[in-house]
């Protein structure tokens, strides 16, 4: 296996979710589904449907990405950084979309964990959740192993192009930034939950435009760990468990420090300055 630096086109992501909707429903990552907490044991068969949305959802987040950077390898770098960091983007948008009103559309350990400490996801559910997730991408580095087996074949992880401190540092202000927006977008009952894929898939692209050459901007244990099992690789694996994490946390409790209420946007008093902008007419 070709040791392929995040310098290298070797770029990861994080895959997210989709949980609030205009009709000021609870997030469906974050709340606690009349299926899934219901007294006794939780493992329902709405919540294997909802484990298999979160496998199949990383199998193909992390087949459609890190195909992208091995066919970059293979074919002469023909799709590019951009190209690269525009299938990250758009996977994870469509992914969304597809079971986001399923599973929430996590795909990501590190934005599972984070919701779960802010009480927005039950604690019993996520070592199943996790566990789906890497099994996908654990699935997706196979069969892509498979595939693009032979001579050129190489490994689709991730990689520090620099130091591992200059690695660490950069995938926790990504991950912090990437949480900071799911949190925004998926779980505040004034954000558009319609919108919520298209920012999501928006961030990661950006990350993984300006990051992926220096750290291989992974924002997901799950992206890095797959990659990792099937090849056998695991130097400075530590970096993309951690520091998503740490990021992950510290983004989601950021949001909830500057989230100023919880209601509804019909709810919400005029005293907010984007409230006061002429034409705009509030009523309940």
């Amino acid at each position: 296996m070709a040791e392929i630096s995040g310098a290298n086109g070797n770029h990861g992501v994080t895959l997210n979710i989709k949980d609030g909707d205009m009709n000021h429903n609870p997030p469906l990552s974050a709340s606690k589904t009349r299926d899934d907490d219901s007294a006794g044991c939780f493992v329902t068969i709405p919540f294997i449907q909802k484990l298999i949305a979160e496998m199949l959802g990383t199998y193909f987040l992390i087949f459609a990405g890190c195909a992208a950077v091995v066919v970059n390898l293979n074919k002469e770098k023909v799709v590019t950084v951009p190209g690269i960091s525009i299938v990250w983007g758009l996977v994870v948008m469509v992914m969304v979309y597809s079971v986001g009103h399923i599973s929430g559309a996590h795909f990501n350990p590190a934005v599972t964990i984070a919701f779960a400490t802010c009480k927005r996801f039950p604690w019993k559910q996520v070592p199943a959740y996790v566990s789906a997730q890497v099994l996908g991408s654990t699935l997706a580095s196979g069969t892509l192993r498979l595939i693009f087996n032979g001579k050129h074949d190489h490994f689709a992880g991730t990689l520090p192009a620099g130091s591992d401190l200059q690695s660490f540092v950069l995938e926790f202000i990504i991950t912090f930034y990437l949480m900071f927006v799911i949190s925004g977008v998926a779980t505040d009952n004034r954000a558009i939950g319609e919108l919520a894929g298209l920012a999501v898939g928006a961030t990661v692209l950006l990350n993984v435009m300006f990051a992926g050459p220096i750290s291989g901007a992974s924002m997901n244990p799950a992206r890095s760990l797959g990659p990792a099992i099937v090849s056998n690789h695991y130097k400075s694996i530590w970096i993309y468990i951690l520091a998503p994490i740490s990021g992950a946390i510290a983004g989601a409790w950021m949001y909830n420090i500057i989230r100023f209420t919880d209601k509804p946007l019909r709810e919400i008093t005029k005293s907010g300055s984007f409230l006061k902008s002429p034409g705009r007419n509030i009523s309940n």
